[in-house]
Protein backbone atom coordinates (compact mmCIF):
# COMPACT_ATOMS: atom_id res chain seq x y z
CA UNK A 1 0.00 0.00 0.00
CA UNK A 2 2.97 2.69 0.58
CA UNK A 3 4.18 1.70 -2.19
CA UNK A 4 1.38 2.27 -4.24
CA UNK A 5 1.02 5.86 -2.57
CA UNK A 6 4.66 6.34 -3.38
CA UNK A 7 4.39 5.74 -6.93
CA UNK A 8 1.26 7.89 -7.22
CA UNK A 9 2.49 10.96 -5.67
CA UNK A 10 5.97 11.23 -7.61
CA UNK A 11 6.06 13.70 -10.04
CA UNK A 12 6.02 12.76 -13.63
CA UNK A 13 9.50 13.26 -15.14
CA UNK A 14 9.01 15.64 -17.78
CA UNK A 15 12.16 16.11 -20.19
CA UNK A 16 13.36 19.11 -21.58
CA UNK A 17 16.13 20.05 -23.43
CA UNK A 18 19.28 21.65 -22.12
CA UNK A 19 19.74 25.02 -22.23
CA UNK A 20 22.82 26.44 -23.85
CA UNK A 21 25.06 28.14 -21.47
CA UNK A 22 24.86 31.56 -23.64
CA UNK A 23 21.23 30.97 -24.27
CA UNK A 24 17.69 31.25 -22.47
CA UNK A 25 15.04 29.46 -21.04
CA UNK A 26 11.57 30.63 -22.60
CA UNK A 27 9.56 29.02 -20.00
CA UNK A 28 7.37 31.48 -17.71
CA UNK A 29 8.06 34.23 -20.00
CA UNK A 30 6.38 37.54 -21.21
CA UNK A 31 8.36 38.88 -24.26
CA UNK A 32 8.19 41.24 -27.45
CA UNK A 33 6.48 39.99 -30.67
CA UNK A 34 9.52 40.34 -33.91
CA UNK A 35 7.55 43.32 -35.91
CA UNK A 36 9.28 44.46 -38.79
CA UNK A 37 9.39 48.57 -38.31
CA UNK A 38 8.07 48.05 -34.94
CA UNK A 39 10.81 46.14 -33.34
CA UNK A 40 14.27 48.14 -33.62
CA UNK A 41 16.36 48.66 -30.48
CA UNK A 42 14.19 51.86 -29.06
CA UNK A 43 11.12 49.67 -28.83
CA UNK A 44 12.77 46.53 -27.37
CA UNK A 45 14.75 48.83 -24.47
CA UNK A 46 11.27 50.19 -23.98
CA UNK A 47 9.38 46.83 -23.56
CA UNK A 48 12.43 45.90 -21.34
CA UNK A 49 11.80 48.76 -19.11
CA UNK A 50 8.04 48.18 -18.47
CA UNK A 51 8.80 44.64 -17.78
CA UNK A 52 9.35 41.99 -20.95
CA UNK A 53 11.45 39.33 -19.81
CA UNK A 54 12.71 39.15 -23.39
CA UNK A 55 13.14 40.88 -26.67
CA UNK A 56 12.53 39.24 -30.45
CA UNK A 57 14.12 42.07 -32.77
CA UNK A 58 12.50 41.87 -36.16
CA UNK A 59 12.59 39.57 -38.84
CA UNK A 60 16.39 40.32 -40.57
CA UNK A 61 16.50 38.58 -44.06
CA UNK A 62 19.44 36.26 -44.50
CA UNK A 63 21.31 37.81 -47.81
CA UNK A 64 20.97 41.86 -45.91
CA UNK A 65 23.08 40.38 -42.65
CA UNK A 66 25.92 38.17 -44.84
CA UNK A 67 28.92 40.46 -45.41
CA UNK A 68 28.06 42.98 -42.93
CA UNK A 69 30.27 44.82 -40.87
CA UNK A 70 29.97 44.93 -36.98
CA UNK A 71 31.17 48.34 -35.44
CA UNK A 72 30.98 49.72 -31.97
CA UNK A 73 29.29 52.97 -32.11
CA UNK A 74 31.52 55.63 -29.60
CA UNK A 75 28.59 57.61 -28.96
CA UNK A 76 26.28 55.05 -27.07
CA UNK A 77 28.17 51.89 -27.30
CA UNK A 78 25.78 50.02 -29.70
CA UNK A 79 26.48 47.32 -31.91
CA UNK A 80 25.92 48.13 -35.27
CA UNK A 81 26.04 46.07 -38.13
CA UNK A 82 26.24 47.71 -41.22
CA UNK A 83 26.74 47.29 -44.95
CA UNK A 84 27.31 50.34 -48.03
CA UNK A 85 24.13 50.10 -50.13
CA UNK A 86 24.58 50.81 -53.84
CA UNK A 87 22.86 54.10 -54.06
CA UNK A 88 21.00 52.95 -56.62
CA UNK A 89 23.91 53.41 -59.34
CA UNK A 90 24.18 57.19 -58.49
CA UNK A 91 28.21 57.82 -58.68
CA UNK A 92 27.68 61.52 -57.92
CA UNK A 93 26.33 60.59 -54.26
CA UNK A 94 29.03 59.18 -51.90
CA UNK A 95 28.06 55.64 -50.78
CA UNK A 96 27.08 56.03 -47.10
CA UNK A 97 27.30 52.82 -44.74
CA UNK A 98 23.62 52.03 -43.75
CA UNK A 99 22.58 50.22 -39.77
CA UNK A 100 21.27 46.74 -40.79
CA UNK A 101 21.01 45.89 -37.40
CA UNK A 102 21.38 47.36 -33.89
CA UNK A 103 22.15 45.87 -30.19
CA UNK A 104 22.34 47.84 -27.17
CA UNK A 105 24.95 44.95 -25.83
CA UNK A 106 24.41 46.10 -21.54
CA UNK A 107 20.59 46.59 -21.49
CA UNK A 108 19.47 43.45 -24.08
CA UNK A 109 22.66 41.29 -22.28
CA UNK A 110 20.67 37.77 -22.22
CA UNK A 111 17.46 38.66 -23.25
CA UNK A 112 17.70 39.29 -26.65
CA UNK A 113 16.26 36.86 -29.85
CA UNK A 114 17.53 37.43 -33.33
CA UNK A 115 14.83 36.64 -35.97
CA UNK A 116 15.99 35.59 -39.36
CA UNK A 117 14.05 35.25 -42.47
CA UNK A 118 15.18 32.45 -44.73
CA UNK A 119 15.02 29.73 -47.44
CA UNK A 120 18.11 28.46 -47.16
CA UNK A 121 20.01 26.19 -44.50
CA UNK A 122 23.52 26.87 -46.16
CA UNK A 123 22.15 31.26 -46.27
CA UNK A 124 20.74 31.09 -42.69
CA UNK A 125 24.39 29.49 -40.95
CA UNK A 126 26.21 32.03 -42.76
CA UNK A 127 23.85 35.09 -41.57
CA UNK A 128 23.45 33.73 -37.80
CA UNK A 129 27.22 33.37 -37.72
CA UNK A 130 27.66 37.11 -38.26
CA UNK A 131 25.64 37.76 -35.29
CA UNK A 132 25.41 34.63 -32.71
CA UNK A 133 27.85 36.18 -30.50
CA UNK A 134 25.84 39.26 -29.82
CA UNK A 135 22.67 37.69 -28.95
CA UNK A 136 21.08 34.55 -27.09
CA UNK A 137 19.20 33.12 -29.32
CA UNK A 138 18.36 32.41 -33.19
CA UNK A 139 14.49 32.27 -34.00
CA UNK A 140 13.81 31.03 -37.49
CA UNK A 141 10.35 32.80 -38.94
CA UNK A 142 8.22 30.54 -40.55
CA UNK A 143 4.87 32.30 -40.04
CA UNK A 144 4.93 35.91 -41.89
CA UNK A 145 2.43 35.70 -44.64
CA UNK A 146 3.60 39.07 -46.15
CA UNK A 147 4.32 38.66 -49.88
CA UNK A 148 7.98 39.98 -49.03
CA UNK A 149 8.47 37.00 -46.74
CA UNK A 150 6.63 34.12 -48.74
CA UNK A 151 7.85 35.09 -52.37
CA UNK A 152 10.99 33.89 -51.56
CA UNK A 153 10.32 30.90 -50.13
CA UNK A 154 10.35 32.45 -46.80
CA UNK A 155 8.13 33.30 -43.47
CA UNK A 156 5.07 31.08 -43.86
CA UNK A 157 5.82 29.38 -47.18
CA UNK A 158 7.95 27.33 -45.29
CA UNK A 159 5.11 25.64 -43.35
CA UNK A 160 4.59 24.32 -46.96
CA UNK A 161 8.09 22.82 -47.49
CA UNK A 162 8.47 20.87 -44.07
CA UNK A 163 11.82 19.19 -45.66
CA UNK A 164 13.62 22.54 -45.95
CA UNK A 165 12.77 24.25 -42.37
CA UNK A 166 13.67 21.14 -40.76
CA UNK A 167 16.87 20.98 -42.62
CA UNK A 168 17.19 24.75 -41.90
CA UNK A 169 16.76 24.17 -38.27
CA UNK A 170 18.97 21.27 -37.61
CA UNK A 171 21.85 23.24 -39.75
CA UNK A 172 21.31 25.60 -37.25
CA UNK A 173 21.68 23.67 -34.24
CA UNK A 174 24.77 21.96 -35.35
CA UNK A 175 26.41 24.50 -36.78
CA UNK A 176 25.65 27.98 -34.74
CA UNK A 177 23.81 27.08 -31.98
CA UNK A 178 25.74 24.08 -30.67
CA UNK A 179 29.20 26.32 -31.11
CA UNK A 180 28.09 29.40 -29.89
CA UNK A 181 25.83 27.89 -26.65
CA UNK A 182 22.77 29.42 -27.54
CA UNK A 183 19.78 28.69 -28.37
CA UNK A 184 17.77 27.90 -31.51
CA UNK A 185 14.11 28.50 -32.11
CA UNK A 186 11.11 28.57 -34.94
CA UNK A 187 7.91 30.57 -35.33
CA UNK A 188 4.89 29.22 -36.89
CA UNK A 189 1.45 29.54 -37.27
CA UNK A 190 -1.04 26.85 -37.14
CA UNK A 191 -2.63 24.86 -40.23
CA UNK A 192 -5.70 24.46 -41.57
CA UNK A 193 -6.83 21.40 -39.19
CA UNK A 194 -4.82 20.12 -36.01
CA UNK A 195 -3.80 16.70 -37.83
CA UNK A 196 -1.47 19.04 -40.33
CA UNK A 197 -0.73 21.43 -37.46
CA UNK A 198 0.61 17.82 -35.37
CA UNK A 199 2.31 16.29 -38.18
CA UNK A 200 4.47 19.27 -38.41
CA UNK A 201 5.06 20.44 -34.78
CA UNK A 202 6.63 16.45 -34.07
CA UNK A 203 8.84 16.85 -36.89
CA UNK A 204 10.05 20.23 -35.82
CA UNK A 205 10.67 19.54 -31.93
CA UNK A 206 12.70 16.69 -33.02
CA UNK A 207 15.35 19.20 -34.65
CA UNK A 208 17.37 20.15 -31.37
CA UNK A 209 15.27 23.46 -31.15
CA UNK A 210 14.74 24.74 -27.17
CA UNK A 211 11.69 26.20 -28.01
CA UNK A 212 8.49 26.91 -30.61
CA UNK A 213 6.55 29.71 -31.32
CA UNK A 214 3.13 29.04 -32.12
CA UNK A 215 1.25 32.54 -33.49
CA UNK A 216 -2.78 30.63 -33.19
CA UNK A 217 -3.70 31.93 -36.58
CA UNK A 218 -3.42 30.41 -40.13
CA UNK A 219 -1.23 32.06 -42.75
CA UNK A 220 -4.72 33.61 -44.77
CA UNK A 221 -5.91 34.99 -41.71
CA UNK A 222 -5.04 38.66 -40.40
CA UNK A 223 -4.80 40.72 -37.36
CA UNK A 224 -8.25 41.84 -36.95
CA UNK A 225 -9.49 37.98 -37.17
CA UNK A 226 -9.57 36.82 -33.37
CA UNK A 227 -7.02 34.38 -32.78
CA UNK A 228 -7.62 30.26 -32.67
CA UNK A 229 -6.58 28.59 -29.89
CA UNK A 230 -8.27 25.37 -30.02
CA UNK A 231 -5.14 23.71 -31.28
CA UNK A 232 -3.20 25.43 -28.79
CA UNK A 233 -3.03 22.32 -26.01
CA UNK A 234 -1.94 19.89 -28.37
CA UNK A 235 0.92 21.77 -30.00
CA UNK A 236 2.21 22.58 -26.21
CA UNK A 237 1.60 18.64 -25.25
CA UNK A 238 3.71 17.93 -28.40
CA UNK A 239 6.52 19.77 -27.18
CA UNK A 240 6.63 19.38 -24.39
CA UNK A 241 7.19 15.31 -24.67
CA UNK A 242 9.89 16.54 -26.44
CA UNK A 243 11.41 18.91 -23.69
CA UNK A 244 10.98 22.41 -26.18
CA UNK A 245 9.48 25.55 -24.60
CA UNK A 246 6.62 26.04 -26.60
CA UNK A 247 5.64 30.23 -26.58
CA UNK A 248 2.02 31.46 -27.46
CA UNK A 249 0.92 34.54 -29.76
CA UNK A 250 -1.70 35.99 -31.18
CA UNK A 251 -4.63 38.29 -29.23
CA UNK A 252 -2.52 38.40 -26.07
CA UNK A 253 -2.89 42.16 -24.77
CA UNK A 254 -0.89 42.17 -21.30
CA UNK A 255 1.18 40.64 -19.06
CA UNK A 256 -1.78 39.41 -16.64
CA UNK A 257 -3.73 38.12 -19.50
CA UNK A 258 -0.78 36.30 -21.04
CA UNK A 259 0.12 34.56 -17.73
CA UNK A 260 -3.84 33.61 -17.48
CA UNK A 261 -4.04 32.10 -21.00
CA UNK A 262 -0.46 30.15 -20.14
CA UNK A 263 -2.02 29.02 -17.23
CA UNK A 264 -5.49 28.01 -19.16
CA UNK A 265 -4.03 26.19 -21.97
CA UNK A 266 -0.36 24.63 -20.30
CA UNK A 267 2.26 26.84 -22.21
CA UNK A 268 5.08 28.09 -21.40
CA UNK A 269 4.99 31.68 -21.92
CA UNK A 270 3.39 34.07 -24.10
CA UNK A 271 4.36 36.77 -26.80
CA UNK A 272 2.80 40.07 -27.14
CA UNK A 273 2.91 42.15 -30.21
CA UNK A 274 0.08 44.95 -31.12
CA UNK A 275 -0.90 45.90 -28.35
CA UNK A 276 2.75 47.42 -26.82
CA UNK A 277 2.93 48.80 -30.32
CA UNK A 278 0.59 51.12 -28.78
CA UNK A 279 1.88 51.37 -25.31
CA UNK A 280 4.61 49.03 -23.97
CA UNK A 281 3.67 49.58 -20.36
CA UNK A 282 1.25 46.44 -21.12
CA UNK A 283 4.67 44.18 -20.14
CA UNK A 284 3.58 45.84 -16.23
CA UNK A 285 1.06 43.63 -14.30
CA UNK A 286 -1.92 45.66 -12.46
CA UNK A 287 -0.04 45.04 -9.26
CA UNK A 288 3.12 46.96 -10.48
CA UNK A 289 1.07 49.89 -11.86
CA UNK A 290 -0.62 48.44 -14.93
CA UNK A 291 -0.78 50.84 -18.15
CA UNK A 292 1.02 53.92 -17.80
CA UNK A 293 -0.07 57.28 -19.27
CA UNK A 294 0.42 57.29 -23.00
CA UNK A 295 2.58 60.78 -22.46
CA UNK A 296 4.90 59.14 -19.99
CA UNK A 297 5.72 56.06 -22.18
CA UNK A 298 5.87 58.23 -25.59
CA UNK A 299 8.87 60.38 -23.09
CA UNK A 300 10.99 56.92 -22.37
CA UNK A 301 10.35 55.98 -26.31
CA UNK A 302 11.70 59.32 -27.08
CA UNK A 303 14.82 59.13 -24.94
CA UNK A 304 15.78 55.44 -26.06
CA UNK A 305 15.26 56.92 -29.80
CA UNK A 306 17.86 59.77 -29.25
CA UNK A 307 20.58 57.53 -26.89
CA UNK A 308 20.18 54.98 -29.78
CA UNK A 309 20.38 57.23 -32.92
CA UNK A 310 17.22 55.82 -34.08
CA UNK A 311 16.41 56.26 -37.56
CA UNK A 312 13.92 59.14 -37.56
CA UNK A 313 11.80 57.82 -40.09
CA UNK A 314 11.23 54.91 -37.80
CA UNK A 315 10.85 56.58 -34.28
CA UNK A 316 7.79 58.80 -36.75
CA UNK A 317 6.28 55.36 -37.63
CA UNK A 318 6.10 54.46 -33.86
CA UNK A 319 5.04 57.91 -32.33
CA UNK A 320 2.05 57.69 -35.09
CA UNK A 321 0.68 54.55 -33.67
CA UNK A 322 1.83 55.87 -29.76
CA UNK A 323 0.16 59.17 -29.37
CA UNK A 324 -3.76 58.95 -29.53
CA UNK A 325 -4.91 59.92 -32.97
CA UNK A 326 -7.69 62.58 -30.87
CA UNK A 327 -4.87 64.73 -28.81
CA UNK A 328 -3.29 67.69 -30.49
CA UNK A 329 -0.02 66.23 -29.87
CA UNK A 330 -0.96 63.69 -32.86
CA UNK A 331 -1.21 66.05 -35.70
CA UNK A 332 1.80 67.94 -33.87
CA UNK A 333 4.14 65.05 -33.82
CA UNK A 334 2.82 64.61 -37.12
CA UNK A 335 4.13 68.10 -39.15
CA UNK A 336 8.34 67.00 -37.32
CA UNK A 337 11.19 66.28 -39.36
CA UNK A 338 13.54 66.44 -36.34
CA UNK A 339 13.97 65.13 -32.56
CA UNK A 340 14.50 68.49 -31.84
CA UNK A 341 11.25 69.92 -32.95
CA UNK A 342 9.32 66.68 -32.09
CA UNK A 343 11.08 67.08 -28.51
CA UNK A 344 9.86 71.15 -28.63
CA UNK A 345 6.32 70.12 -29.89
CA UNK A 346 5.64 67.46 -27.35
CA UNK A 347 7.28 69.71 -24.43
CA UNK A 348 10.17 67.44 -23.79
CA UNK A 349 12.55 69.90 -22.81
CA UNK A 350 14.65 67.89 -20.91
CA UNK A 351 15.18 65.80 -23.93
CA UNK A 352 16.54 68.80 -26.53
CA UNK A 353 19.60 69.26 -25.86
CA UNK A 354 20.26 65.34 -26.77
CA UNK A 355 18.05 66.02 -29.53
CA UNK A 356 19.76 68.87 -31.07
CA UNK A 357 22.92 66.44 -30.85
CA UNK A 358 21.36 63.98 -32.34
CA UNK A 359 19.98 65.48 -34.66
CA UNK A 360 23.85 66.91 -35.62
CA UNK A 361 24.79 63.47 -36.17
CA UNK A 362 21.84 62.15 -38.03
CA UNK A 363 22.13 65.58 -40.38
CA UNK A 364 18.84 66.48 -39.99
CA UNK A 365 19.53 69.76 -38.73
CA UNK A 366 18.71 71.51 -42.19
CA UNK A 367 15.11 70.28 -41.71
CA UNK A 368 14.70 72.27 -38.53
CA UNK A 369 11.29 73.93 -38.11
CA UNK A 370 10.98 75.27 -34.52
CA UNK A 371 15.14 74.71 -34.03
CA UNK A 372 16.22 74.33 -30.44
CA UNK A 373 14.20 76.86 -28.93
CA UNK A 374 15.48 79.99 -27.04
CA UNK A 375 18.47 80.01 -25.86
CA UNK A 376 20.30 77.64 -28.51
CA UNK A 377 21.82 79.60 -31.96
CA UNK A 378 19.50 78.47 -34.58
CA UNK A 379 20.93 76.65 -37.29
CA UNK A 380 20.41 78.03 -41.49
CA UNK A 381 18.22 75.51 -43.48
CA UNK A 382 18.97 75.19 -47.11
CA UNK A 383 16.47 77.07 -48.14
CA UNK A 384 17.61 79.86 -46.28
CA UNK A 385 21.35 79.67 -47.30
CA UNK A 386 20.29 78.87 -51.17
CA UNK A 387 18.25 82.12 -50.68
CA UNK A 388 20.95 83.65 -49.17
CA UNK A 389 23.43 82.57 -52.08
CA UNK A 390 21.23 83.71 -54.66
CA UNK A 391 20.96 87.49 -53.39
CA UNK A 392 24.33 87.57 -52.97
CA UNK A 393 24.53 86.14 -56.94
CA UNK A 394 21.94 88.79 -57.90
CA UNK A 395 23.56 91.67 -56.32
CA UNK A 396 27.18 91.57 -57.60
CA UNK A 397 25.26 90.97 -61.30
CA UNK A 398 23.23 93.94 -60.92
CA UNK A 399 25.91 96.28 -59.76
CA UNK A 400 25.53 96.05 -56.04
CA UNK A 401 22.86 98.56 -57.17
CA UNK A 402 20.42 98.31 -54.25
CA UNK A 403 16.39 97.64 -54.73
CA UNK A 404 14.09 99.77 -52.93
CA UNK A 405 12.58 98.61 -49.68
CA UNK A 406 8.76 98.00 -49.45
CA UNK A 407 6.28 100.04 -47.37
CA UNK A 408 4.79 97.50 -45.55
CA UNK A 409 6.15 94.80 -43.54
CA UNK A 410 6.64 91.00 -44.00
CA UNK A 411 4.29 89.14 -42.03
CA UNK A 412 5.96 87.19 -39.85
CA UNK A 413 5.51 82.90 -40.41
CA UNK A 414 8.23 80.65 -39.04
CA UNK A 415 9.84 82.22 -36.34
CA UNK A 416 13.97 84.02 -36.17
CA UNK A 417 15.95 83.35 -38.96
CA UNK A 418 18.16 79.92 -37.83
CA UNK A 419 21.92 80.42 -37.90
CA UNK A 420 24.48 77.92 -39.31
CA UNK A 421 26.19 76.77 -35.78
CA UNK A 422 25.11 75.08 -32.63
CA UNK A 423 26.88 76.13 -29.14
CA UNK A 424 27.29 72.74 -27.24
CA UNK A 425 24.72 72.87 -24.52
CA UNK A 426 25.70 73.93 -21.26
CA UNK A 427 24.40 70.51 -19.48
CA UNK A 428 23.57 67.24 -20.07
CA UNK A 429 20.21 66.50 -21.03
CA UNK A 430 18.16 64.49 -19.13
CA UNK A 431 18.25 61.63 -22.32
CA UNK A 432 20.86 59.90 -19.97
CA UNK A 433 19.09 60.03 -16.42
CA UNK A 434 18.31 56.69 -14.85
CA UNK A 435 15.25 54.56 -16.01
CA UNK A 436 14.30 53.44 -12.49
CA UNK A 437 14.98 49.93 -13.16
CA UNK A 438 17.88 48.83 -12.10
CA UNK A 439 18.00 45.78 -14.55
CA UNK A 440 18.56 48.10 -17.30
CA UNK A 441 21.67 50.02 -16.75
CA UNK A 442 21.47 53.59 -19.28
CA UNK A 443 23.86 54.50 -21.35
CA UNK A 444 24.88 58.26 -21.88
CA UNK A 445 24.50 59.73 -25.12
CA UNK A 446 27.69 61.22 -25.63
CA UNK A 447 29.55 63.78 -27.43
CA UNK A 448 29.62 64.06 -31.16
CA UNK A 449 32.55 61.60 -32.41
CA UNK A 450 33.94 59.66 -35.44
CA UNK A 451 32.56 56.24 -35.64
CA UNK A 452 35.06 53.45 -35.49
CA UNK A 453 34.79 50.74 -38.24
Amino acid sequence: MSSLSASVSAPAQVPRVPIPANGVDYRGKIVLAPMVRSGELPSRLLALKYGADLVWGPETIDRSLIGAVRRINPRNGTVEFTRVPSNGGRPDKAAKASVIYRIDPAREKSRLVFQMGTASADLAVQAAKVVAGDVSGIDVNSGCPKPFSTSGGMGAALLRTPDKLVSILESLVREVGEPFKIGISVKIRILETPELTEALVSRLVRTGITGLTVHCRTTPMRPRERAIRDQLSMIADLCHKAGVACVMNGDVTSRDHGLALMQEFGVDGAMIATSAETNSSCFRSEADGGLAPWRDVVHEYMRFCIESENRFGNTKYLLNMMIPGKNKEFNQAKQCKTYTDTCRRLQFDDLVPAAIRVDEDLELTDKWELGPGEGHEHARSKAVQNAMENNESARAAGGNNSRPKPTTSTAHTGGPIRTSTIPEPSKTANADQSTGDPSIPDVQVSQKAEVAV
